[in-house]
Protein backbone atom coordinates (compact mmCIF):
# COMPACT_ATOMS: atom_id res chain seq x y z
CA UNK A 1 0.00 0.00 0.00
CA UNK A 2 1.30 3.32 -1.00
CA UNK A 3 0.26 6.49 0.80
CA UNK A 4 0.70 9.76 -0.88
CA UNK A 5 1.60 12.72 1.42
CA UNK A 6 0.43 15.77 0.37
CA UNK A 7 3.15 18.53 0.15
CA UNK A 8 3.39 20.78 3.17
CA UNK A 9 1.85 24.46 2.53
CA UNK A 10 4.12 27.13 1.01
CA UNK A 11 6.10 29.25 3.57
CA UNK A 12 7.08 33.02 2.65
CA UNK A 13 10.69 33.93 3.57
CA UNK A 14 13.09 36.48 2.73
CA UNK A 15 15.24 35.73 -0.17
CA UNK A 16 18.58 35.07 0.18
CA UNK A 17 21.75 34.85 -2.48
CA UNK A 18 21.42 31.43 -2.86
CA UNK A 19 17.88 31.64 -4.37
CA UNK A 20 19.10 33.43 -7.21
CA UNK A 21 19.21 30.44 -9.82
CA UNK A 22 15.64 29.08 -8.66
CA UNK A 23 14.26 32.22 -8.24
CA UNK A 24 15.45 33.22 -12.31
CA UNK A 25 14.02 29.95 -12.93
CA UNK A 26 10.58 30.43 -11.83
CA UNK A 27 10.38 33.87 -13.01
CA UNK A 28 11.58 32.54 -16.41
CA UNK A 29 9.52 29.71 -16.31
CA UNK A 30 6.22 31.93 -15.30
CA UNK A 31 7.19 35.03 -18.09
CA UNK A 32 9.17 33.43 -20.67
CA UNK A 33 12.51 34.94 -22.51
CA UNK A 34 10.12 37.70 -23.69
CA UNK A 35 9.88 39.15 -20.00
CA UNK A 36 13.39 41.01 -20.22
CA UNK A 37 12.00 43.59 -22.78
CA UNK A 38 9.24 44.70 -20.92
CA UNK A 39 9.42 48.24 -19.65
CA UNK A 40 9.43 47.34 -15.86
CA UNK A 41 12.92 45.63 -16.47
CA UNK A 42 14.46 48.96 -17.54
CA UNK A 43 14.21 49.76 -13.73
CA UNK A 44 15.88 46.43 -12.75
CA UNK A 45 18.06 45.58 -14.98
CA UNK A 46 21.95 45.53 -13.69
CA UNK A 47 20.48 46.48 -9.96
CA UNK A 48 20.01 44.31 -7.10
CA UNK A 49 16.80 44.22 -5.13
CA UNK A 50 15.64 46.34 -2.12
CA UNK A 51 14.53 43.05 -0.67
CA UNK A 52 13.25 40.09 -2.55
CA UNK A 53 10.87 37.01 -0.76
CA UNK A 54 10.32 33.37 -2.16
CA UNK A 55 7.53 31.04 -1.33
CA UNK A 56 9.18 27.72 -0.08
CA UNK A 57 7.18 23.97 -0.37
CA UNK A 58 8.89 21.13 0.26
CA UNK A 59 12.49 22.93 0.27
CA UNK A 60 11.79 24.17 -3.20
CA UNK A 61 11.06 27.69 -4.45
CA UNK A 62 7.58 28.02 -6.07
CA UNK A 63 7.56 31.93 -5.94
CA UNK A 64 9.10 34.88 -5.77
CA UNK A 65 8.40 38.57 -6.03
CA UNK A 66 10.81 41.52 -5.30
CA UNK A 67 10.86 45.25 -4.22
CA UNK A 68 13.07 47.83 -6.09
CA UNK A 69 14.37 51.36 -4.94
CA UNK A 70 13.61 53.80 -7.53
CA UNK A 71 12.23 57.41 -7.49
CA UNK A 72 9.14 58.74 -9.13
CA UNK A 73 9.82 62.45 -10.10
CA UNK A 74 12.78 62.56 -7.27
CA UNK A 75 10.70 61.06 -4.75
CA UNK A 76 11.98 57.73 -3.05
CA UNK A 77 9.64 55.09 -3.81
CA UNK A 78 9.49 51.15 -4.27
CA UNK A 79 8.90 49.20 -7.12
CA UNK A 80 7.38 45.59 -6.93
CA UNK A 81 7.88 43.08 -9.59
CA UNK A 82 7.81 40.34 -10.90
CA UNK A 83 5.67 38.02 -9.50
CA UNK A 84 5.51 34.85 -10.58
CA UNK A 85 4.07 31.63 -9.18
CA UNK A 86 5.02 27.54 -10.77
CA UNK A 87 1.76 26.88 -13.00
CA UNK A 88 0.91 24.26 -10.92
CA UNK A 89 0.80 26.11 -7.75
CA UNK A 90 -0.97 29.43 -8.55
CA UNK A 91 -4.38 29.78 -7.90
CA UNK A 92 -3.61 28.87 -4.31
CA UNK A 93 -2.94 32.41 -2.78
CA UNK A 94 0.93 32.46 -3.13
CA UNK A 95 0.94 34.95 -4.83
CA UNK A 96 -0.96 37.05 -2.47
CA UNK A 97 1.01 35.78 0.17
CA UNK A 98 4.23 37.59 -1.45
CA UNK A 99 2.74 40.77 -2.40
CA UNK A 100 1.46 41.04 1.38
CA UNK A 101 5.23 40.39 2.38
CA UNK A 102 6.22 43.28 0.15
CA UNK A 103 3.49 45.59 1.88
CA UNK A 104 4.30 44.73 5.18
CA UNK A 105 8.38 45.02 4.59
CA UNK A 106 7.63 48.29 2.51
CA UNK A 107 5.38 49.61 5.64
CA UNK A 108 7.91 48.65 8.12
CA UNK A 109 10.85 50.42 5.99
CA UNK A 110 8.76 53.57 5.99
CA UNK A 111 8.26 53.71 2.49
CA UNK A 112 6.17 56.32 0.75
CA UNK A 113 4.62 54.01 -1.32
CA UNK A 114 4.59 51.20 -3.45
CA UNK A 115 4.40 51.34 -7.62
CA UNK A 116 3.63 48.15 -9.92
CA UNK A 117 2.51 47.49 -13.32
CA UNK A 118 -0.21 44.82 -13.05
CA UNK A 119 -4.00 43.86 -13.34
CA UNK A 120 -5.95 46.23 -11.32
CA UNK A 121 -8.58 43.93 -10.16
CA UNK A 122 -6.40 41.11 -8.12
CA UNK A 123 -4.01 44.37 -6.73
CA UNK A 124 -7.14 46.46 -5.36
CA UNK A 125 -7.69 44.42 -2.66
CA UNK A 126 -3.83 45.13 -1.22
CA UNK A 127 -5.03 48.56 -1.68
CA UNK A 128 -3.39 49.47 -4.59
CA UNK A 129 -4.73 52.13 -7.67
CA UNK A 130 -4.60 53.55 -10.15
CA UNK A 131 -1.24 56.29 -9.99
CA UNK A 132 -1.79 59.56 -12.27
CA UNK A 133 1.21 61.37 -13.70
CA UNK A 134 3.72 59.02 -13.47
CA UNK A 135 6.01 58.17 -16.56
CA UNK A 136 7.71 54.62 -16.95
CA UNK A 137 10.58 54.52 -19.00
CA UNK A 138 8.51 53.12 -22.15
CA UNK A 139 5.47 51.94 -22.99
CA UNK A 140 2.64 51.13 -20.18
CA UNK A 141 -0.80 50.85 -20.35
CA UNK A 142 -1.65 53.74 -17.80
CA UNK A 143 -4.52 51.49 -16.28
CA UNK A 144 -1.83 48.86 -15.28
CA UNK A 145 0.14 51.51 -13.35
CA UNK A 146 -0.62 51.06 -10.08
CA UNK A 147 -0.17 52.98 -6.97
CA UNK A 148 0.04 51.84 -3.09
CA UNK A 149 0.28 55.04 -1.02
CA UNK A 150 2.00 54.09 2.60
CA UNK A 151 2.00 57.86 3.59
CA UNK A 152 -0.46 60.42 3.66
CA UNK A 153 0.76 62.29 1.05
CA UNK A 154 -0.06 62.48 -2.52
CA UNK A 155 1.12 60.15 -5.44
CA UNK A 156 3.93 61.78 -6.26
CA UNK A 157 4.32 62.74 -10.09
CA UNK A 158 7.02 62.41 -12.89
CA UNK A 159 9.45 60.18 -14.39
CA UNK A 160 10.28 56.70 -12.83
CA UNK A 161 13.16 55.91 -12.35
CA UNK A 162 16.27 53.49 -11.00
CA UNK A 163 17.79 55.11 -7.49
Amino acid sequence: MTIALSPQPAVIQAETVFDAAAVARVVEAAFGPGHLARTAERLREGRDPAVGFVARQDGRIIGSVRLWTITIGGAPALFLGPIAVERTERNAGIGAELVGACVDWARQARASGVLLVGDPPYFERFGFQRIEGAAMPGSVDPARLLWLALDAVAAPTGPVRPD
